[in-house]
């Protein structure tokens, strides 16, 4: 089963409403809405919706991300797949054994995930990849309804800060006990385990403050917490 079975249709304005994991007809913040529709017709051929999360709905291991890059995730609907950020993320989880293969191109390739699901903070594209508070807020219930079905024992990854605080208060934790930091693991109440890494964008990567060793130090702890080991050295 994919996300985007479970998508329900329809706009859901009101929190009171219990909301799906992923609503592909969700225009609640008016100026990522109207943004998506600007850049639709700028690149028809481009997806320009929410991007629904990506993965096993049973997951042990989920990780989120900020938002979907213009000309990755925004184009092709599956997050961190057509854009530079996706390329250390998809190798890295192909050497632990998450992913059927090390390159995410196109939503049409047959990349599978196993164990691990990936989602966002913010579901839709944002002008310079810049979410404002209230649209992270505004999208959090989403990630609110896909963290619940984290199992008793699972793990969060954090890619970054926002992300490391959307987590949070989608798992119901108060935010100031658990100050984000690279490498930092979070023992949560219930039992969820939160791992913090720098995001993998191509500012992080390139000046160096994210390197192939940091992220893989990140996932070699992860491994350890959830009994996986390393496919590749």
């Amino acid at each position: 089963m994919s996300f985007h079975d479970i998508e329900k249709p329809g706009i859901v304005p009101d929190h009171a409403i219990p909301t799906p994991v992923y609503n592909a007809a969700c225009r609640r913040c008016t100026r990522l809405a109207g943004f998506l529709d600007e850049v639709r017709a700028e690149y028809p051929a481009y997806r320009c919706l929410p991007v629904p999360p990506f993965g096993d709905p049973a997951a042990r291991l989920v990780i989120v991300g900020l938002a979907p890059g213009l000309h990755g995730a925004n184009a092709t609907g599956r997050p961190f797949t057509g854009d530079f950020a996706g390329i250390l993320l998809y190798e890295t989880l192909h050497a632990y054994g998450y992913a059927s293969s090390p390159l995410s191109r196109t939503i049409e390739d047959p990349l599978t995930l196993v164990d691990c699901r990936i989602t966002n903070a913010v579901k839709c594209l944002p002008p310079a990849n810049k979410p404002t508070p209230a649209e992270i807020r505004m999208c959090n219930d989403y990630l609110t309804a896909d963290l619940a079905m984290l199992p008793a024992d699972g793990v969060v990854l954090a890619l970054g800060r926002i992300a490391h605080d959307a987590a949070l208060t989608a798992l119901h934790v108060r935010r100031s006990g658990f100050p984000f930091a690279h490498g930092a693991a979070h023992p949560l109440p219930g039992g969820t385990l939160l791992f913090d890494s720098y995001h993998c964008s191509r500012y992080n990567t390139n000046t160096g403050r994210l390197t192939p060793a940091m992220f893989r130090s990140v996932f070699d702890a992860i491994a350890a917490q959830l009994g996986r080991g390393r496919r590749m050295a």
